[in-house]
């Protein structure tokens, strides 16, 4: 089934028109009503009436998560607060958050888009969704929920934590969907059996909507095996919209992203300039509909690769392959630039762990040392020390030859790291600190 076949399954020609006009549309009303832009535009000697094609927009300069802070609360916003029926904002864990808001037309248009990726992931009205996300400033929670409302499914809010209940409705609600991230989906598998409850056959649940979180396709195995479902990742974030950006198909070849909404670029994260399809790069997008927090060419440091050959479910919208990592993710360890989802596919390669790791990195001397911490499972944890400590050299082999560095690995008891709702933390980097763990 398809949401809405008039733009998702548009000619290219067509769409590229469409993005065209809503561009120069969005490019006055930024220009007109938020002074940072204005500045912007001018810096360059760019007005918007000087955009005529969609290359055009590569002259301007990128707006990063930086300069949405320092605009905290609403100085960024086009529209005046008597007219924003709700505002989000991010956790603001590294300083002040930032704020995002939405007008009734703007929740409109996101309520639609998240019933569109919904649907591309294979949600009807007969399902029961569970949406295990934190409600609150974060916007995946409200999001998803509007969302699945719109397609006519009976959405639980369940939030996020308390997860024994989360079994427990499941089970006496009938559940076919679960929304949460997916270590919590991995989690919450760990607590079921814990329970007795087997999700494999005592459980109804056939689909998950993942995100929130970088996520391998070697969890998305593991997932899949644990609960017997279909695993699907969903691509958003607060500072372009929230969920709904783009969202996988069934046949999970890539996230058709709602370009009648979005103007996406791929860039090299250290020139800035723009790369072609099918090279890797750091995404960028530019709002085209967004009416009271419009951003233009916002760098999300998520890297990823664009393709536009159509896909075999009939859509025709570009697509992003799932994010696997974040250039503010990457460390560098004696000049290796390393990624957890490195670390992460091997992990869950290797018979005899479980998905829960940790990484510390500290320094000795004036050399990075990384540690990793990885959680054995059950059954391996009762084997002989023998046994547990083949395990750790064939981990740190393994990570040698993926890596190109000497890792020191440690393994530790099942249920030993700590478990979230949200989203997990995988890097604890002690370098600039004077002492290390």
């Amino acid at each position: 089934m398809i949401w809405d076949k008039t733009h998702e399954c548009m000619d290219r020609e067509q769409l590229q028109q469409l993005q065209l006009a809503r561009l120069k549309e969005t490019l006055h009303w930024v220009y007109e009503r938020v002074p940072f832009y204005r500045e912007k535009f001018d810096s360059v000697g760019l007005r918007p009436g000087d955009v005529k094609s969609l290359e055009d927009i590569r002259v301007l300069p990128f707006t990063t998560k930086d300069d949405l802070r320092d605009n905290y609360p609403f100085g960024l916003f086009a529209v005046p607060k008597e007219e924003l029926v709700r505002v989000h904002a991010s956790s603001g864990t590294t300083g002040k958050p930032v704020v995002v808001g939405y007008t009734a037309e703007d929740l409109d248009m996101w309520t639609d888009l998240v019933a569109r990726m919904v649907t591309l992931a294979g949600v009807t009205s007969r399902d029961v969704a569970q949406v295990a996300f934190g409600y609150g400033l974060f916007t995946g929670g409200f999001g998803l929920h509007y969302g699945l409302e719109r397609v006519g499914a009976m959405v639980v809010p369940a939030s996020g934590g308390n997860s024994e209940k989360q079994i427990m409705l499941m089970q006496d609600f009938g559940t076919t969907v679960l929304i949460s991230t997916p270590t919590y989906a991995l989690y919450l598998a760990e607590v079921a059996r814990k329970m007795g409850v087997d999700p494999r056959c005592d459980l109804q649940v056939r689909l998950g909507l993942f995100g929130g979180e970088p996520w391998t396709e070697e969890m998305r195995q593991e997932i899949e095996q644990q609960w017997g479902m279909k695993a699907t990742d969903n691509y958003g974030l607060s500072e372009v919209l929230g969920p709904g950006v783009a969202g996988e198909c069934k046949y999970t070849c890539g996230h058709h992203i709602a370009e009648d909404h979005f103007l996406v670029e791929v860039i090299d994260p250290e020139t800035g300039e723009n790369l072609g399809p099918g090279e890797e790069g750091e995404l960028v997008f530019t709002s085209l509909t967004k009416k009271a927090f419009p951003v233009i060419r916002f760098r999300t440091k998520d890297i990823s690769v664009i393709t536009r050959e159509p896909c075999k479910c009939g859509r025709t919208t570009a697509r992003m392959r799932k994010v696997t990592g974040r250039t503010d993710d990457m460390l560098i360890i004696r000049g290796v630039n390393v990624f957890p989802s490195q670390i992460e596919s091997v992990l869950m390669n290797i018979k005899g762990v479980s998905p829960h790791y940790r990484l510390n990195v500290t320094k000795r001397g004036y050399l990075d040392e990384l540690e990793v911490l990885v959680e054995v499972s059950e059954e391996t944890f009762d084997d002989r020390f023998k046994e547990l400590e083949k395990l750790e050299d064939q981990i740190r082999q393994k990570l040698y030859s993926v890596l190109s560095i000497n890792a020191r690995v440690r393994l530790v008891e099942p249920h030993t790291l700590e478990r979230t709702s949200g989203k997990a933390k995988r890097v604890y980097d002690y370098r600039n600190e004077e002492r290390g763990v």
